[in-house]
């Protein structure tokens, strides 16, 4: 396992990654996009803990438990500036317009310095997979092709499957890599307000038998 910076901060705090490399297929994990959804930062480190116990696939993994460490600490769906990071990626999509204050865009497309870290990642990496963790209703939102990952947690947790989350998301990571570059995106959005006991013990053994599919 390495541990590196994956990103820094608005305040440049930095956003540790945790890297294991086997050879094989490039898979990432964020978890924490929106601070307030604690629940992919407890599934992440629980799938860190497993991992440095036990890492069996033929793939290099990337896995940022704290991707917006700062809303993470603060406790809000923003960073410090209060930029929602799931809004600002430059997608085609993109807009200046504040609905609502948990949706600001920033001052521009990937103005945020969590954002280009990630951008550069997805650049140079350009991962068969993006899992990002997030907590709504229960749903598996695929981008792009990771239909026979996204049947697997499916059949394990019940979560229906959808290509639509319902509502207009300029500026997300869904689209801005898995539809405008190719990298299969898929939003896992556990229950939000489960406790963590049934996020260890149903979500993290989903998510670990669903990697098994690109460990080729």
């Amino acid at each position: 396992m390495k541990t590196s910076i994956f990103t820094y901060t608005s305040k440049g705090l930095p956003v540790l990654a945790y890297e294991f490399h086997r050879g094989g297929k490039e898979i990432l994990i964020l978890g924490g996009v929106h601070g307030d959804e604690i629940e992919g930062v407890i599934a992440s480190f629980e799938l860190l803990k497993h991992f440095l116990n036990s890492f069996d696939y033929k793939m290099n993994l990337t896995l940022v438990p704290q991707f917006n460490l700062e809303g993470v600490l603060f406790k809000t769906r923003g960073n410090a500036k209060g930029v929602d990071l799931n809004r600002n990626l430059p997608t085609q999509d993109w807009s200046p317009e504040i609905k609502t204050p948990r949706y600001h865009p920033g001052v521009s497309a990937g103005s945020e310095v969590e954002n280009q870290g990630l951008i550069h990642y997805l650049e140079n990496k350009k991962p068969a997979l993006v899992l990002s963790l997030h907590s709504w209703n229960p749903v598996l939102n695929v981008n792009g092709d990771c239909y026979e990952f996204a049947n697997v947690l499916a059949a394990l947790t019940g979560y229906k499957i959808d290509d639509d989350i319902g509502y207009p998301t300029p500026g997300c990571l869904g689209t801005y890599a898995g539809l405008e570059r190719k990298c299969p995106t898929l939003t896992y959005e556990i229950e939000r307000g489960l406790a963590a006991e049934d996020i260890i013990k149903i979500h993290v053994p989903a998510i670990l038998e669903a990697l098994k599919v690109y460990s080729t």
